[in-house]
């Protein structure tokens, strides 16, 4: 598998949300972002607070653009701030360093698309990202 369905991508976002209200997190945003950084697919609960769409897909971006989890990038912020911020400017603010956004990655490995949530605390975002995830058939890596 080389890239993401929009059946995959919208089973990530349903099930997440399933797994929000299951467990009674706040409204949660999902995003889903091809392995280039497009869109696939966007949704937002009712309730869910301003902005959280670009929370979400700044999550995503960020992981996307360093290959890596957005919960990395948010331990490097604390390692080496001065970069993070800089690299966050660079990319015009697409760069959310904190839990919730997560890789996929297709069965030879390669990142095939990123997931942000946005919503609740960074830790329930990056469970919620995972549970979707996992109900497409797909392999997380939040590292």
């Amino acid at each position: 598998m080389s890239e993401i369905t929009l059946v995959q991508a919208q089973t990530i976002i349903n099930a997440g949300l399933a797994t929000a209200r299951e467990k009674k997190f706040q409204p949660l945003a999902i995003v889903v972002l091809d392995a280039r950084g497009v869109l696939k697919a966007y949704a937002a609960e009712d309730g869910t607070s301003l902005r959280r769409a670009e929370i979400a897909t700044g999550k995503a971006h960020g992981a996307l653009a360093f290959g890596v989890g957005s919960r990395t990038l948010g331990k490097r912020a604390e390692d080496r701030p001065h970069f993070i911020a800089a690299v966050t400017h660079a990319v015009g603010g697409m760069l959310v360093p904190v839990p919730g956004g997560v890789l996929v990655r297709g069965d030879e490995g390669s990142i095939i698309a990123a997931v942000g949530v946005s919503g609740d605390t960074s830790d329930n975002d990056e469970a919620a990202a995972l549970a979707g995830i996992a109900a497409a058939g797909l392999k997380a890596d939040p590292t």
